[in-house]
C-alpha cells in the first residue's frame, strides 16, 4: 500500500491512536523508572499530556493538518505534566510549526515537521542529555528526513523512521550508564515510541478504531472542605506574628516552643539573629502575644477565628461561588503533597497551594489556574520537585497579567527554607537572590521502599528494601525503616549544619516518629531537632539538614 499524503482526518486519527497506545502502556513506561521507587510517573505524565492533545484534536472542525497540529500543540502545552510531559509538548509544538499553513502533508513535509519537533524540544532543555527522549526524537526525525529524500511514499518513510527510533531506544543503555545499571531503556523514549507506533497503525490499517480509553482529563487532586463538626477544632484562633528581637532578648527557640505547646498546637517557630516567625493555634492569642513582646517588637500580627472561617468556607463551598482574592503585590505558589506540609507552607506566607509532587505532577494548566487565583502583581512559584520545574516555567511563560518567576526549589525543605528567607522589604530581584541563597544550604533526604530488585550505583537492591535517597542518589539500602532513617541522617549530618528537620508521612504513626525524634536528640545534641507531621504519601520521612 502506497500513501503519498495525509489529510486532517488521518492526522486526527494518528494523534488519537498514539494517545491510545501510550495510555494502554503507561504503567509499562512507569516501570522503566531508573530508581526502583513507587513514584515512577513518566508514563502517567506523558499519557495525560498527550491525552490533553488528543482531546483538543477531537474538537477540530477545520479540514487542514495545520488546524489539527495547532490544536494538539495547544492541548499538550497546557496539559503538560512533569519534565517528560513538557518535553513531549515541545515536540508537538515544533511539529505544529512545521505544518503551519498546510492543508495536507506529504512525506517531506511530515518529516520536516518531525525535525522541527525534535529541534524545538532540544532548545527547551537547558542541558540536553543524550540517551533520553530527546535522542530518540532526533534520530527518528533524522531518519524520516533521510528517507523523504529517497522516497515519496509517506508510509515507507514513517515505517523506516519508527523502526530506527526503536533501534535508537534500544541503544539508550549504552549512552547512559544509569540505564545500563538498572537494566532498562529510557522511559521517556519508550513513551514517545508508543505514540509513534500507535500513530503508524492508522496508516497500516492494523487497527480499525482510534478512540483513546479516556479523553476526559483526570483532575489534579485539589484541596477541599470537609464537612466536620466545628467542635473538632480544639483551639479556635490561628495566631501568627513576627518578632523583631531586642538586642538583649536572649531568645531561646526551644523555650518558646515549649511555652506555645502549653497553650496550643500546630506550632511553628523559625528564627534567625534578628527575626522570629511564630504560628500557633490557641484559645488565648493574648498570652502568645504577651510572651512575644518580652522578646521584641511585633509586626505582621494576624489572628483568625478558625471556627468562623470553617463555617464561611463551608458556606462558600456549598454555594460554589468562588471569591476573588484581593490583589496583592507579591504572591507565592507552592506545590506540596501532604496536609501537614501544606499547613506549614501556608503559615510561612504561601498564597496558593497546589497539591502535587511525585506521582501526581500538576499540569501547566493547573499552575496557570493557581496563578490566576493568586491575583498578585508578582508571583513566585516554588515547584519543590525537579520534575515540576519545566511545567512551572512553561506556565510562567504563558501567564498574563502578572510577573511570574520560578524559584528552582527541588524539594519541600528547600521550599520551606526559601519562604523563611523571604524579605518583603527587598525588590523582587533581591527577594529571589536571598531565597535562592537559602536553598543552597539545605540538604534533603527521603525514605521510601524498593518496588523491584535492581542494582543502582553499585548497590544491590531487593524488592521491599527501605531506601534512603539523598538528593538524587540512593545513599542507603536497609532492611528496616528505623535503620534507614538512622543511616540517612548519619550520611547527611556535618559540622557546619545546625538543624535537623523531620517530616513524617501518612503511613507513619506519631509514636513511631516520636521514637525517631528521641534517637536524634540523644545522638545529635549539637543540632536543633524539629519533627513535624507532613502527611505526605510515598515517602515515610523527608529529612532536611541545614
Amino acid at each position: 500500500m502506497r500513501i503519498e499524503s495525509i489529510n486532517a482526518s488521518t492526522l486526527k486519527n494518528m494523534f488519537i491512536a498514539g494517545a491510545s497506545r501510550l495510555d494502554a502502556n503507561k504503567q509499562m513506561v512507569n516501570d522503566l523508572n531508573v530508581f526502583p521507587v513507587p513514584d515512577g510517573d513518566t508514563g502517567t505524565n506523558m499519557s495525560l499530556t498527550f491525552l490533553a492533545a488528543a482531546k483538543e484534536v477531537e474538537n477540530v472542525e477545520e479540514d487542514t493538518v495545520h488546524a489539527v497540529a495547532k490544536a494538539a500543540s495547544s492541548g499538550s502545552l497546557r496539559g503538560a505534566r512533569g519534565n517528560s510531559g513538557v518535553i513531549l509538548s515541545q515536540i508537538v509544538r515544533g511539529f505544529y510549526r512545521g505544518l503551519k499553513g498546510k492543508e495536507t502533508a506529504d512525506a517531506m513535509t511530515l518529516a520536516g515537521a518531525m525535525q522541527q519537533g525534535a529541534d524545538t524540544a532540544y532548545k527547551a532543555v537547558m542541558k540536553p542529555k543524550e540517551g533520553t527522549i530527546l535522542t530518540v526524537a532526533r534520530e527518528t526525525a533524522a531518519k524520516a528526513v533521510e528517507m523523504s529524500l529517497e522516497s515519496d511514499d509517506l508510509l515507507e518513510v514513517l515505517q523506516e523512521a519508527v523502526r530506527h527510533g526503536r533501534e535508537t531506544l534500544n541503544k539508550t543503555p549504552e549512552m547512559l550508564s544509569v540505564l545500563k545499571d538498572a537494566g532498562v531503556v529510557d522511559a521517556g523514549g519508550e513513551g514517545l515510541m508508543c505514540i509513534l507506533e500507535g500513530a503508524l497503525t492508522v496508516l497500516t490499517g492494523e487497527e480499525n478504531t482510534y478512540v483513546a480509553p479516556s479523553l476526559t482529563m483526570e483532575p489534579t487532586i485539589t484541596p477541599h472542605v470537609h464537612d466536620f463538626d466545628i467542635e473538632d477544632i480544639v483551639y479556635g484562633y490561628c495566631t501568627e506574628f513576627i518578632i523583631n528581637q531586642n538586642q538583649d532578648s536572649n531568645f531561646n527557640e526551644e523555650e518558646m516552643k515549649d511555652y506555645l505547646t502549653s497553650i496550643g498546637d500546630s506550632i511553628v517557630v523559625v528564627s534567625d539573629e534578628e527575626y522570629v516567625k511564630v504560628h500557633v493555634h490557641t484559645d488565648n492569642p493574648g498570652q502568645a502575644l504577651e510572651k512575644a513582646v518580652k522578646i521584641g517588637s511585633l509586626t505582621n500580627i494576624k489572628i483568625d477565628n478558625m471556627r468562623e472561617q470553617h463555617l464561611e468556607m463551608l458556606a462558600k463551598h456549598k454555594k460554589e461561588e468562588p471569591k476573588t482574592r484581593e490583589r496583592v503585590e507579591v504572591g507565592f505558589i507552592s506545590v506540596v503533597a501532604g496536609s501537614g506540609i501544606a499547613e506549614i507552607m501556608t503559615t510561612l506566607g504561601v498564597t496558593e497551594i497546589i497539591e502535587g509532587g511525585q506521582t501526581m505532577n500538576p499540569s501547566t494548566d493547573d499552575i496557570l489556574e493557581a496563578i490566576e487565583k493568586c491575583n498578585a502583581d508578582t508571583i513566585i512559584i516554588l515547584p519543590n520537585n525537579k520534575n515540576i520545574q519545566l511545567a512551572a516555567e512553561q506556565a510562567a511563560q504563558i501567564a498574563e497579567g502578572s510577573d511570574v518567576r520560578v524559584l528552582p526549589t527541588r524539594t519541600v525543605p528547600q521550599g520551606i527554607s526559601a519562604m523563611i528567607a523571604y524579605n518583603p522589604s527587598l525588590d523582587i530581584d533581591g527577594v529571589l537572590e536571598e531565597m535562592e541563597e537559602a536553598i543552597t544550604y539545605v540538604k534533603t533526604g527521603q525514605i521510601t521502599y524498593a518496588v523491584r530488585d535492581t542494582k543502582v550505583d553499585g548497590k544491590e537492591i531487593k524488592k521491599g528494601n527501605f531506601l534512603g535517597i539523598l538528593d538524587d542518589t540512593i545513599e542507603v539500602v536497609a532492611e528496616t525503616l528505623d535503620d534507614a532513617v538512622k543511616e540517612l541522617v548519619e550520611a547527611m549530618a556535618d559540622d557546619e549544619s545546625e538543624i535537623i528537620s523531620l517530616y513524617y508521612g501518612e503511613e507513619v504513626k506519631e509514636e513511631d516518629a516520636s521514637k525517631v525524634e528521641e534517637y536524634l536528640e540523644a545522638n545529635y545534641d549539637d543540632y536543633d531537632i524539629e519533627v513535624h507531621s507532613g502527611g505526605q504519601p510515598v515517602y515515610y520521612y523527608i529529612v532536611s539538614v541545614e
